[in-house]
């Protein structure tokens, strides 16, 4: 039997090559409910991961055993009986933890990644495995699959146009005149799956945050194909320029909303560079916005999943910062309403209502309050795996204590990703109609990112002054007038919702 995990729900986990599963070999999938026993999940997130399992059961229909358990371990005794067992390599050191230790279970390489990890171990070793910048990497794989390339040269002469895709949102409009994205229907599956959380919240058995329906991510692979199309035909033109912008009525924009599919394991990510790369070729794309994408998905999704084995379990015990507050109350249960700042209410508010909002919302307006804060950055990963649609732990260990949090001390990046108001203001329409004003970092209506950055800053100035990407408004905190007022605003900020 082969064992298909609920991330690796697309046809390239069934490809026979040698190293996986031969055809017509029977495979077994397993529900367990004790995953979501064990932590408190995003009720649409809860709901996306079953009802993509189910479907994909339906689609192979007799070849599959599908089992409904209370831990994975019970499921495959039930079913396997001492049959051998192959499972392709899991996405979590627990899992594979758990997978080795089975017996009877032969494990074999991971797919739904463009490098083998041997092969990046190599180059990482190369580097001398501590200054691994993504950026690096980043050329490293395009040239090894001749992503964006002519010749040996890349595509248009740059290797990255990231400068050419920092424009502020247009002041003009409340969104940007795209396509709408893909949204799947629901159907008598995702009915069945919906029923069953009310029951087992009704039981006691489990306990959610968030908001569930309409499911707004595909479950199937033709969704998620029909979600790449999508993209690519109607709004990858216009996604680079606005990548890092946001707005409050558009927290869609031009972004993907690929992510939920490719970790889910419905979408390869060559078949998505390389649909990009043609609509470039043919005419239809910018190469600003082919290449940023091209970027997220071969340069930061690769970087990241790599990143996350190379670095080890303990990587996620990291915290050269010492953060340890707890996260509050209004936090863990996503309570937007009680949040007075309106960059901080809107995106809480769409973690609450869909389980997910694009990568600038994340890093400068949750990740950067968390670190502003001095939370603990363990609980602040499981926040972000627990609370989004596309949150496995592969993904959020090094995004959140590497790049967010900064706790590695600067293994995965150049400097703690934080910012005053200004920024915000800058990149969004966020500030707008709200109590407080970006350019105060004291008195009545000073910003919490602004006051919070200023006071972030003085409480590591020590281990800030030597880096030279943030050593100067380090210094700077000497020539401010209002320092001490910062300081008491510290003392005195609480756990609150600010």
């Amino acid at each position: 039997m082969h064992w298909l995990f609920g991330d690796q729900l697309g046809p390239h986990f069934l490809a026979p090559d040698g190293a996986g599963p031969g055809r017509g070999t029977p495979v077994l999938m397993i529900e367990a409910r004790s995953v979501f026993r064990r932590r408190r999940f995003h009720r649409a997130k809860a709901h996306l991961v079953l009802s993509a399992m189910r479907h994909r059961a339906a689609e192979l229909g007799e070849r599959v055993t599908y089992v409904r358990a209370d831990t994975y371990r019970e499921g495959l005794d039930r079913v396997a009986r001492g049959r051998p067992v192959t499972v392709h390599h899991p996405t979590s050191y627990a899992a594979l933890r758990l997978v080795r230790s089975l017996p009877g279970v032969t494990v074999g390489p991971a797919r739904g990644f463009l490098v083998p990890m041997a092969d990046f171990a190599s180059w990482a070793d190369g580097h001398g495995g501590r200054r691994l910048r993504q950026e690096d990497f980043y050329h490293w794989v395009r040239r090894g699959h001749e992503l964006l390339m002519d010749g040996g040269q890349p595509a248009g002469g740059r290797w990255n146009l990231d400068h050419d895709n920092r424009e502020p949102p247009p002041r003009e409009t409340a969104s940007l005149p795209v396509g709408r994205p893909y949204r799947p229907r629901e159907d008598e599956i995702d009915e069945e799956v919906r029923h069953d959380l009310d029951r087992w919240e009704r039981d006691g058995d489990v306990s959610f945050v968030g908001r569930d329906g309409p499911r707004l991510f595909p479950a199937t692979r033709g969704e998620a194909l029909r979600a790449l199309q999508r993209f690519v035909e109607h709004r990858l033109a216009t996604f680079g320029p606005y990548e890092d912008a946001m707005l409050a009525a558009d927290p869609v924009m031009s972004h993907s909303l690929l992510s939920s599919s490719l970790n889910l394991g419905l979408l390869d990510p060559a078949e998505c560079v390389e649909r990009a790369e043609a609509a470039w070729r043919a005419g239809r794309a910018p190469l600003n916005s082919v290449e940023g994408f091209v970027r997220q998905v071969a340069g930061w999704r690769e970087y990241v999943w790599q990143l996350y084995w190379y670095f080890g379990e303990d990587y996620r015990r990291s915290n050269r910062l010492r953060h340890t507050a707890p996260l509050p109350g209004w936090w863990s249960d996503l309570d937007a309403d009680a949040v007075r700042a309106n960059c901080l209410r809107t995106v809480l508010a769409q973690v609450r209502d869909t389980g997910w909002t694009h990568h600038i919302p994340r890093l400068m307006v949750l990740g950067s309050h968390a670190l502003q804060r001095g939370w603990d950055p363990a609980a602040v990963t499981d926040w972000f795996h627990r609370c989004f649609v596309d949150g496995y732990d592969w993904v959020m260990v090094p995004n959140v204590v590497g790049m967010s949090q900064y706790a590695d001390g600067g293994r995965m990046t150049t400097k703690p990703y934080t910012s005053g108001g200004a920024y915000v203001h800058r990149m969004s329409d966020l500030c707008g109609g709200c109590a407080y004003r970006p350019g105060d970092r004291t008195g009545d209506h000073a910003c919490p990112y602004t006051a919070g950055y200023w006071a972030f800053l003085d409480r590591h100035r020590d281990r800030l002054a030597g880096n030279h990407r943030v050593s100067r408004p380090v210094r700077q905190l000497d020539r401010l007038t209002d320092l001490d007022e910062v300081r008491a605003w510290e003392r005195s900020r609480g756990d609150g919702p600010p």
